[in-house]
């Protein structure tokens, strides 16, 4: 079969310079792919329920996980959770600066850590001492809700300078301290905050970014209002890791998240399905066939796309594009394309049965593929 993934001049987008860390085994900016990753919503203290949903993310495709640690509880339970994890944790501390040291020495691959909110500059030199000491890299969090009150008090509001400025602050006291290793991020849960401030933050400093939309809303408002957000900023070649922040399953702030960079050729992750929103002229029921196959086919990974057209109007041409496609026809049955040709016809009845088995016949070339390189 064809490479249909091969980015073309008229889509291709020149991401920004960021110089590279890295978070346990996972390269952050640089040529990097843009890591996707979510956050636990388990009590951190209850071992197997946060590592059950670790495992769920990571089977989704997260390549990082974050975990809260808001006491020695936490902390102690953290030790267990980077050892069992598939992929590198992050801590999340926010004022404790013995959480920041605890998280270093239990194995966490990262910090999310606003050193001006941690004490005195004995407290953040001693966190910084653990980061470096362990291998740790960390990420500055500015959002919009929490910054220092003399920025509110400067700017009067949130805004995209007071947010800038923030991080700006927060990347100083870390480079005083001779650490480097750091990402950044300037959330909002107001779009347009966000990616104001994302663009100013991408021309200020280097440093790779970690995009997102913050408290972003439920499944189908945060998806819509995360994809406006971040999809402009990863357009114009802003962000080298990213979560949704979803009020739903950490999975399907993964499964969002892969979809968006999908979307923007950004990574090739599992089946792209284009599919017809459906209409009286197609020959099966579309809608019910692409539920069906979008579960069947949760598993693959590899990067594989499927079109499912309804009729002949647009299914050939779309075929022309994918590495497998199915056009509805007439008499209860309709052509399969491989490589974009015409390959034989099929019957609507065994349908969703037979793709699969395409699909999967596809991904295991691919991994055989990939294995032999």
């Amino acid at each position: 079969m064809h490479d249909h993934t091969q980015v073309r001049p008229w889509r291709s987008i020149e991401r920004r310079k960021s110089r590279q860390i890295s978070v346990g085994n996972v390269l952050i900016g640089g040529d990097a792919p843009i890591a996707v990753q979510s956050m636990t919503n388990t009590p951190t203290t209850d071992v197997s329920a946060t590592l059950d949903q670790i495992i769920a993310c990571h089977e989704a495709g997260a390549d990082m996980m974050r975990v809260s640690v808001p006491d020695e509880e936490s902390s102690a339970a953290l030790i267990e959770i980077c050892k069992e994890s598939p992929v590198p944790i992050i801590a999340d501390i926010h004022f404790h600066y013995k959480r920041g040291i605890e998280a270093a020495k239990a194995g966490a691959a990262c910090l999310r850590i606003n050193p001006g909110n941690i004490g005195s500059p004995d407290r953040v030199a001693e966190v910084v001492q653990a980061a470096k000491d362990h291998g740790c890299s960390m990420r500055i969090g500015v959002n919009a809700g929490s910054l220092e009150k003399h920025l509110l008090d400067k700017y009067g509001e949130p805004c995209p300078d007071a947010m800038v400025e923030s991080g700006l602050e927060h990347i100083r006291i870390l480079q005083d301290h001779d650490f480097h290793e750091f990402k950044i991020s300037v959330k909002a849960s107001d779009v347009f905050m966000s990616v104001a401030a994302y663009q100013a933050l991408s021309e200020a400093t280097d440093a790779p970014i970690h995009l997102g939309i913050t408290e972003a809303g439920a499944l189908r408002g945060g998806t819509v209002k995360s994809a406006i957000g971040m999809g402009n900023l990863l357009w114009s070649g802003i962000g080298d890791t990213l979560r949704v922040s979803l009020s739903a399953d950490p999975v399907e702030e993964i499964k969002v998240g892969f979809e968006i960079l999908k979307s923007l050729g950004l990574r090739h992750h599992g089946v792209n399905i284009i599919s017809c929103p459906s209409c009286a002229r197609q020959g099966f029921d579309v809608i019910k066939t692409v539920e069906k196959l979008e579960d069947r086919l949760s598993h693959i990974k590899a990067p594989i796309s499927l079109s499912i057209i309804g009729c002949v109007v647009n299914g050939p041409g779309e075929a022309l594009m994918t590495d497998v496609g199915f056009t509805g026809g007439g008499a209860g049955s309709g052509m399969v394309y491989l490589a974009g040709k015409a390959h034989h016809k099929l019957g609507n009845e065994g349908m969703i049965d037979h793709i699969v088995d395409l699909v999967e016949e596809r991904a295991e070339l691919l991994n055989n593929q990939e294995n032999a390189q």
